[in-house]
Protein backbone atom coordinates (compact mmCIF):
# COMPACT_ATOMS: atom_id res chain seq x y z
CA UNK A 1 0.00 0.00 0.00
CA UNK A 2 1.59 3.56 -0.55
CA UNK A 3 1.77 5.94 1.92
CA UNK A 4 0.73 9.42 2.23
CA UNK A 5 3.10 11.30 4.19
CA UNK A 6 1.86 14.70 4.95
CA UNK A 7 5.30 16.06 5.66
CA UNK A 8 8.70 14.72 5.02
CA UNK A 9 11.86 14.82 6.70
CA UNK A 10 13.09 18.91 7.25
CA UNK A 11 9.63 19.64 6.22
CA UNK A 12 7.19 21.45 8.64
CA UNK A 13 4.42 20.37 9.80
CA UNK A 14 1.63 22.89 11.90
CA UNK A 15 -0.64 20.49 13.96
CA UNK A 16 -3.94 20.98 16.36
CA UNK A 17 -4.26 18.33 19.13
CA UNK A 18 -7.02 18.21 20.60
CA UNK A 19 -8.28 16.52 23.41
CA UNK A 20 -10.94 15.97 26.42
CA UNK A 21 -8.79 14.91 29.21
CA UNK A 22 -5.32 14.88 30.07
CA UNK A 23 -3.53 11.68 28.65
CA UNK A 24 -6.64 11.26 25.54
CA UNK A 25 -3.91 12.91 23.25
CA UNK A 26 -1.52 10.79 23.97
CA UNK A 27 -2.89 7.44 23.74
CA UNK A 28 -4.62 8.18 20.93
CA UNK A 29 -1.91 9.84 19.05
CA UNK A 30 1.03 9.87 20.89
CA UNK A 31 2.54 7.37 18.47
CA UNK A 32 2.39 9.39 15.64
CA UNK A 33 3.81 13.03 17.22
CA UNK A 34 7.00 10.75 18.07
CA UNK A 35 7.45 9.36 14.64
CA UNK A 36 7.05 12.24 12.89
CA UNK A 37 9.37 13.53 15.26
CA UNK A 38 11.97 11.13 15.07
CA UNK A 39 11.69 11.35 12.02
CA UNK A 40 12.41 14.57 11.54
CA UNK A 41 9.56 16.65 10.78
CA UNK A 42 9.39 20.03 11.89
CA UNK A 43 6.31 20.13 14.15
CA UNK A 44 4.43 23.54 14.91
CA UNK A 45 2.09 22.22 18.01
CA UNK A 46 -1.37 23.31 19.51
CA UNK A 47 -1.63 20.84 21.84
CA UNK A 48 -5.29 21.64 23.74
CA UNK A 49 -6.54 19.63 26.86
CA UNK A 50 -10.08 20.88 27.38
CA UNK A 51 -10.47 19.21 31.04
CA UNK A 52 -7.21 19.34 32.95
CA UNK A 53 -7.36 20.66 36.67
CA UNK A 54 -5.46 19.58 39.95
CA UNK A 55 -3.25 16.97 39.23
CA UNK A 56 -4.80 16.23 36.16
CA UNK A 57 -3.07 19.96 35.19
CA UNK A 58 0.09 18.92 36.13
CA UNK A 59 0.06 15.26 34.32
CA UNK A 60 -1.09 16.94 31.46
CA UNK A 61 1.63 20.30 31.34
CA UNK A 62 4.18 17.11 32.21
CA UNK A 63 3.19 14.77 29.54
CA UNK A 64 2.86 16.90 27.08
CA UNK A 65 6.35 18.83 27.35
CA UNK A 66 8.24 14.86 27.30
CA UNK A 67 5.84 13.82 24.03
CA UNK A 68 6.57 17.22 21.91
CA UNK A 69 10.24 17.38 22.85
CA UNK A 70 12.25 18.22 19.94
CA UNK A 71 9.30 20.35 18.49
CA UNK A 72 9.61 23.45 16.80
CA UNK A 73 7.22 24.89 19.09
CA UNK A 74 4.71 23.86 21.73
CA UNK A 75 2.08 25.53 22.96
CA UNK A 76 -0.11 24.21 25.52
CA UNK A 77 -3.51 25.24 26.46
CA UNK A 78 -5.50 23.57 29.52
CA UNK A 79 -9.20 24.08 30.15
CA UNK A 80 -10.77 23.03 33.09
CA UNK A 81 -14.44 22.48 31.60
CA UNK A 82 -15.95 20.07 34.14
CA UNK A 83 -15.05 16.34 33.38
CA UNK A 84 -18.41 14.23 31.78
CA UNK A 85 -20.35 17.15 31.47
CA UNK A 86 -19.26 18.63 27.88
CA UNK A 87 -22.76 18.12 26.13
CA UNK A 88 -24.02 20.43 29.17
CA UNK A 89 -21.22 22.45 28.70
CA UNK A 90 -21.42 23.17 24.85
CA UNK A 91 -22.21 26.85 24.19
CA UNK A 92 -18.83 27.36 26.26
CA UNK A 93 -16.95 24.86 25.01
CA UNK A 94 -18.02 26.24 21.79
CA UNK A 95 -16.60 29.73 22.03
CA UNK A 96 -13.28 28.67 23.62
CA UNK A 97 -13.04 26.54 20.46
CA UNK A 98 -13.57 29.45 18.52
CA UNK A 99 -10.90 31.55 19.87
CA UNK A 100 -8.42 29.13 18.62
CA UNK A 101 -9.06 29.97 14.97
CA UNK A 102 -7.18 33.13 15.96
CA UNK A 103 -3.79 31.24 16.21
CA UNK A 104 -1.69 29.79 13.24
CA UNK A 105 -4.04 27.84 10.00
CA UNK A 106 -3.00 24.14 11.24
CA UNK A 107 -2.14 21.67 8.41
CA UNK A 108 -3.71 18.56 10.26
CA UNK A 109 -6.06 18.51 13.59
CA UNK A 110 -5.90 15.40 16.10
CA UNK A 111 -9.03 15.01 17.78
CA UNK A 112 -11.50 12.39 19.25
CA UNK A 113 -14.14 9.96 17.09
CA UNK A 114 -17.18 10.83 16.21
CA UNK A 115 -18.82 7.64 17.18
CA UNK A 116 -16.75 7.52 20.55
CA UNK A 117 -18.98 5.70 23.64
CA UNK A 118 -17.29 8.54 26.31
CA UNK A 119 -19.85 11.92 25.88
CA UNK A 120 -17.12 13.87 26.76
CA UNK A 121 -15.09 12.88 23.87
CA UNK A 122 -18.24 13.01 21.05
CA UNK A 123 -18.56 16.75 22.11
CA UNK A 124 -14.95 17.65 21.25
CA UNK A 125 -15.20 15.80 17.87
CA UNK A 126 -18.99 17.53 17.40
CA UNK A 127 -17.36 20.84 17.97
CA UNK A 128 -14.16 20.14 15.88
CA UNK A 129 -16.38 19.63 12.62
CA UNK A 130 -18.33 22.39 13.78
CA UNK A 131 -15.67 25.12 13.76
CA UNK A 132 -12.81 23.71 11.49
CA UNK A 133 -14.33 23.23 8.40
CA UNK A 134 -11.74 23.22 6.00
CA UNK A 135 -9.06 21.15 7.57
CA UNK A 136 -7.79 17.66 7.47
CA UNK A 137 -9.08 15.85 10.35
CA UNK A 138 -8.02 12.81 12.02
CA UNK A 139 -10.13 11.29 14.60
CA UNK A 140 -8.15 9.13 16.93
CA UNK A 141 -9.55 5.95 19.39
CA UNK A 142 -9.37 5.86 22.79
CA UNK A 143 -9.59 2.10 24.13
CA UNK A 144 -12.11 1.93 27.43
CA UNK A 145 -14.87 -0.22 29.26
CA UNK A 146 -16.85 0.62 27.09
CA UNK A 147 -15.74 -1.50 23.59
CA UNK A 148 -16.45 0.93 21.03
CA UNK A 149 -13.82 -0.01 19.01
CA UNK A 150 -14.57 0.51 15.46
CA UNK A 151 -13.36 0.02 11.75
CA UNK A 152 -10.93 2.70 11.28
CA UNK A 153 -9.66 3.50 7.73
CA UNK A 154 -6.23 5.43 8.38
CA UNK A 155 -3.26 4.43 9.89
CA UNK A 156 -0.32 5.36 10.90
CA UNK A 157 3.24 2.96 11.55
CA UNK A 158 5.86 2.79 13.45
CA UNK A 159 8.24 0.31 15.18
CA UNK A 160 8.95 -0.91 18.56
CA UNK A 161 11.33 1.85 19.28
CA UNK A 162 8.38 4.24 19.12
CA UNK A 163 5.88 2.10 20.91
CA UNK A 164 8.17 2.08 24.19
CA UNK A 165 8.59 5.60 23.91
CA UNK A 166 4.95 6.30 23.94
CA UNK A 167 4.15 3.64 27.06
CA UNK A 168 6.84 4.51 28.83
CA UNK A 169 6.04 8.45 28.70
CA UNK A 170 2.41 7.35 29.65
CA UNK A 171 3.02 4.97 32.74
CA UNK A 172 5.54 7.57 33.69
CA UNK A 173 3.12 10.95 33.48
CA UNK A 174 -0.02 9.69 34.52
CA UNK A 175 -0.13 7.81 37.81
CA UNK A 176 -2.90 9.20 38.73
CA UNK A 177 -4.60 6.49 36.03
CA UNK A 178 -2.57 3.43 37.18
CA UNK A 179 -5.26 2.22 39.02
CA UNK A 180 -7.80 2.15 36.09
CA UNK A 181 -7.61 -2.36 34.96
CA UNK A 182 -7.58 -0.85 31.37
CA UNK A 183 -4.57 1.88 31.75
CA UNK A 184 -1.61 -0.56 31.38
CA UNK A 185 1.01 -1.81 28.82
CA UNK A 186 -0.37 -4.76 27.54
CA UNK A 187 -3.68 -2.57 26.91
CA UNK A 188 -1.43 0.08 24.40
CA UNK A 189 0.37 -2.31 23.01
CA UNK A 190 -2.08 -4.95 22.57
CA UNK A 191 -3.72 -2.61 20.55
CA UNK A 192 -1.38 -0.96 18.90
CA UNK A 193 0.06 -4.46 17.32
CA UNK A 194 -3.95 -5.41 16.01
CA UNK A 195 -3.69 -2.10 14.14
CA UNK A 196 -0.33 -3.01 13.05
CA UNK A 197 -2.01 -5.91 11.71
CA UNK A 198 -4.64 -4.04 10.41
CA UNK A 199 -2.13 -2.30 8.19
CA UNK A 200 0.86 -4.21 7.76
CA UNK A 201 3.22 -2.29 9.80
CA UNK A 202 6.55 -2.79 8.42
CA UNK A 203 7.57 -2.25 12.61
CA UNK A 204 4.46 -4.42 13.51
CA UNK A 205 2.33 -1.47 15.36
CA UNK A 206 0.74 1.42 14.57
CA UNK A 207 -1.83 3.72 16.06
CA UNK A 208 -5.17 4.08 13.98
CA UNK A 209 -7.57 7.15 12.91
CA UNK A 210 -10.61 8.21 11.07
CA UNK A 211 -9.92 10.03 7.69
CA UNK A 212 -13.87 11.24 6.59
CA UNK A 213 -12.40 13.60 4.22
CA UNK A 214 -9.11 14.66 2.49
CA UNK A 215 -8.00 16.57 -0.86
CA UNK A 216 -5.79 15.06 -2.93
CA UNK A 217 -3.76 16.65 -4.35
Amino acid sequence: MKALPLARPGEALSVLCLGAHADDIEIGAGGLLLNWLANGIRLDVRWCVLSAAGIRSTEAEQSAHAFLSGAVLADLRLARFEDGLFPQQEATLKRWMEELKDGPVPDVILTHRRDDAHQDHRAVSRLTWNTFRDHMILEYEIPKWDGDLGRPNSYAAFGEEILARKIDLLLTHFTSQRAKDWFDAETFRGLARLRGMECRSPGRYAEAFTLRKAWIG
